[in-house]
């Protein structure tokens, strides 16, 4: 039902996943497009999705609009690629702000301490 809208995003979301390295990205969406494609109702356009090792790690099938994106994303290479290597959490908010989190945990680095 929202694959088509995904699909125009796309490209923006692709550069602001990369962008996440540096921090967190906002996406501004044009709220009419979705409300022409939905039931026409306001309430359900709020949700969040993680992505871990290239896969959905939370239960999204009750949101049309969260699955869609979802699948969007994962049928992209490039973006999968980026799914496969870091951990994400991808949410919307009622004011159609998508906002893209790399929640990838920092890897210590160990340091190695020889005694003399």
């Amino acid at each position: 039902m929202y694959t088509q809208i995904w699909s125009k995003y796309l490209p923006i979301i692709k550069i602001l996943l990369k962008r996440t390295l540096n921090g967190d990205q906002v996406l501004d969406l044009n709220r009419i497009d979705f409300e022409r494609a939905g039931s026409g109702r306001k309430a359900g356009y709020k949700f969040s999705i993680e992505f871990t090792k290239g896969r959905v790690a939370n239960i999204i099938s009750g949101s049309a609009l969260a699955s869609d994106l979802a699948f969007v994303m994962l049928e992209d290479a490039n973006i999968k690629a980026l799914l496969l290597g870091n951990h994400y959490v991808v949410s919307l908010n009622t004011k159609f702000q998508l906002s893209m989190k790399n929640v990838t945990p920092k890897e210590e680095v160990a340091v190695e301490v020889t005694a003399d």
